[in-house]
């Protein structure tokens, strides 16, 4: 029997070989009895689903199995985006929530994420628990679709925007928005995304079109991830109709892409400067700022130049959004493009941060890009580079104690100042760069990040990084 297992960003797998329906059943049924060992079966679960192939066959085997458990379900009746469940669980004060997604992952994956009190990514100790329920399950007990929709079990929701969308808008400066008028092109990657952000922009009063929105399971080829590579079509697309900006969002509507009026592409950690920055500068929000060990450490310094502090958490957004409650940071957010800003929900919000961001261009009246050339001039550059290696479970096992080991570490070109072992390994050097090594948590990945002043020197500590991994001699220390 296969293992189901949940990563960082809950459980994902290839359909037809482990996302298939006696799987996506028993998962179900493992959810089912968590909540009832919990003692939380007083209220239903939301549950939604992206577009993906299976994604809404998949919502309802979910919804079938918990009802068969005596669980009430109330399922969007329409593709949604994660960061709607989200909503819906904390607005609706519900204990869980489910979206049928893999997020980013390619067409050949879907998944499921588990959402608990308060719209909160279910933590790693749940997520433990819950697997080893699921590798306990011997019965699965489903309820028939016509009884469970006749009874009230299951209720389907079909005009589940309206709060999400409302909630966002009363907290935009919408007459700036509307005074500035912006052009927007966004691109949702064929994704869940599409509709509550063109209806936030058009409510503002922007002019705003749409590429890539219709439906597509294979997400046109390309990986539905809002990144240089695949936003090549929204960035010329920007620069030739002259638009003000680009907007665009991963599969299931929680990651961000931004593309400068100029069709630059905007990285993720500039996003994330930019947003922390332009909060605590114009809009007056006083808080530190939360970030993972992947994700760059100009939030650092810009933090400290304006008299607050940034706090490094590990890889998995149920560690950011932990953290931001707990010191009431006013940002938090990571190198992947997933983000969220005090106030709204507690996981990635995309449709919050865009909209965010279309106000930031209308309260400035400067492009994206000329507000980043601002804070390099005041900051200093920042330049990071990532390099994804794919791995054979025997590799991984070799791989790991060496990785551990304190007593032996690579050559590198700089000093290493310290090393973390917290998730993954990183590497501190005294000039402020770094280097982190981790094994990715929802892919069969290797993932190396550095960063450092330059994307040469950058470059250079992968390298020297990949020396090691490949069995060249380490520094004993």
């Amino acid at each position: 029997m296969d293992k189901i297992s949940f990563g960082t960003g809950g459980w994902r797998a290839v359909i037809g070989v482990d996302f298939i329906k006696s799987n996506i059943e028993r998962t179900a049924q493992g959810i089912a009895e968590l909540i009832i060992s919990k003692g939380k079966t007083e209220l239903p679960v939301a549950i939604g689903h992206d577009r993906r192939f299976l994604s809404e066959d998949a919502m309802k085997w979910v919804s079938l199995v918990l009802a068969g458990n005596g669980i009430k379900v109330e399922y969007i009746d329409r593709s949604s985006p994660t960061p709607l469940i989200m909503f819906r669980v904390l607005d609706g004060g519900l204990h869980y929530g489910i979206e049928i997604t893999a997020s980013h992952n390619p067409a050949a994956y879907n998944g499921i994420k588990l959402i608990v009190d308060e719209g909160r990514d279910a933590p790693v100790e749940l997520t433990n628990e819950l697997e080893n329920i699921i590798a306990n399950v011997t019965d699965i007990r489903r309820m028939d679709e016509n009884d469970a929709l006749g009874t009230g079990m299951i209720t389907p929701i079909k005009n589940p925007f309206n709060g999400f969308i409302d909630s966002i808008l009363s907290r935009l400066d919408v007459d700036k928005i509307k005074t500035r008028g912006p052009r927007v092109l966004f691109d949702p990657m064929h994704g869940s995304g599409t509709y509550p952000l063109t209806t936030i922009l058009s409510t503002s009063r922007c002019t705003i079109d749409v590429i890539n929105y219709n439906r597509d399971v294979l997400f046109g080829g390309e990986l539905p991830a809002p990144t240089k590579d695949t936003l090549v079509n929204l960035a010329n697309g920007v620069k030739v109709g002259k638009y003000d900006m680009g907007i665009a969002f991963d599969g299931d509507g929680d990651r961000l892409g931004i593309i400068d009026s100029d069709g630059t592409y905007i990285t993720a950690n500039q996003i994330l400067v930019l947003m922390y920055y332009y909060l605590h500068e114009y809009r007056g929000w006083k808080g530190p700022v939360v970030r993972n060990l992947a994700t760059t450490h100009m939030l650092d310094k810009v933090a400290e130049a304006i008299g607050e502090k940034c706090y490094e958490v590990p890889v998995g957004f149920k560690y950011i959004s932990s953290k931001m409650a707990e010191v009431d940071a006013v940002l938090g957010g990571e190198s992947s493009g997933g983000m969220t800003v005090r106030g709204h929900i507690n996981g990635k919000d995309s449709v919050y941060a865009a909209s965010l961001f279309v106000e930031m261009i209308s309260a400035t009246g400067k492009s994206v890009g000329k507000l980043w050339r601002d804070l390099e001039k005041r900051f200093g550059r920042y330049e990071m580079v990532e390099s994804n290696v794919k791995f054979a479970p025997e590799f991984k096992e070799e791989l790991v104690p060496r990785l551990s080991d304190e007593s032996a570490l690579p050559h590198f070109s700089k000093t290493i100042d310290r090393v973390s072992f917290e998730d993954g390994t990183k590497y501190y050097f005294g000039d402020g760069s770094f280097l982190i090594c981790r094994f990715s948590g929802t892919e069969p990945l290797l993932r190396i990040f550095a960063e450092s002043s330059d994307a040469a020197s950058a470059r250079r500590l992968i390298d020297e990084m990949n020396d090691y991994i490949y069995n060249k001699e380490p520094i004993n220390v």
